[in-house]
């Protein structure tokens, strides 16, 4: 079994990293939450343990970006964050099991090993592709026609949702949902501004047009017929 582990605290990682090779498993560590994050990305484990609080970027803002491009890959937080609401919001940033430290070493081999027998998860696309325009989810980056776009943060999040919709109309509400994680209207015009800046971007250098204003309704992206 390869397992990742993601945790800053020297002597529990010396440790769990020895007990895992002692039951016969491979066991990368990084101490750093982005880096974690992006190896996490960038190969295949079957079981990630990841700690809460860590340098970088914390467990939970790992966990929810793997979710977020569909990376299903089992994650268990291993963390001295232990109250009710703690794991609760663990598990609900897309953890599949929560365990608290001090802990016995043979209870976390336990549960890993209880994850990693779980029916392995469809091949995750890393790629979104929509006629000509690609968009690479681990790389972080945007062609058309193989011509490198340089995007923004946000402006990279949009054009995945509306990629990953392809051919439906998305509202305005529901990119404010899903792009900037509000749950009502701020009553702006954030998503058009974001809107025309993406379809300058990815539209008017190229021939066809992809991404397409519904009237009164929202936006939707799709190739053209």
């Amino acid at each position: 079994m390869r397992i990742l582990l993601i945790e800053d605290d020297r002597k529990t990682s010396e440790y769990v990293a020895k007990g895992f090779a002692e039951a016969g498993h491979t066991c990368d560590v990084f101490a750093d939450g982005r880096d974690g994050l992006f190896q996490a990305q960038r190969d295949c484990y079957d079981v990630l343990v990841v700690d809460r609080m860590l340098p970088g970027l914390d467990g939970l803002a790992i966990v929810r970006s793997l979710r977020a491009a569909r990376i299903g890959t089992p994650a268990l937080f291993l963390t001295s964050i232990g109250g009710v609401h703690d794991r609760v919001e663990g598990l609900e940033a897309g953890g599949d099991d929560y365990l608290v430290k001090p802990f016995a070493f043979s209870e976390l081999l336990a549960r890993v090993n209880a994850l990693a027998r779980r029916p392995p998860v469809q091949e995750q696309k890393t790629v979104l592709k929509v006629a000509d325009l690609e968009l690479d989810l681990i790389r972080r980056e945007a062609r058309r026609g193989g011509q490198m776009i340089e995007l923004q943060p946000r402006e990279f999040t949009l054009l995945e949702v509306l990629m990953r919709g392809e051919g439906r109309v998305l509202t305005k509400t529901m990119l404010l949902e899903r792009v900037w994680d509000f749950n009502f209207d701020p009553k702006t015009s954030v998503v058009e501004t974001h809107v025309s800046r993406l379809r300058a971007k990815i539209d008017k250098p190229f021939q066809a047009q992809l991404l397409h204003t519904v009237r009164n309704t929202g936006y939707r992206l799709h190739a053209p017929r």
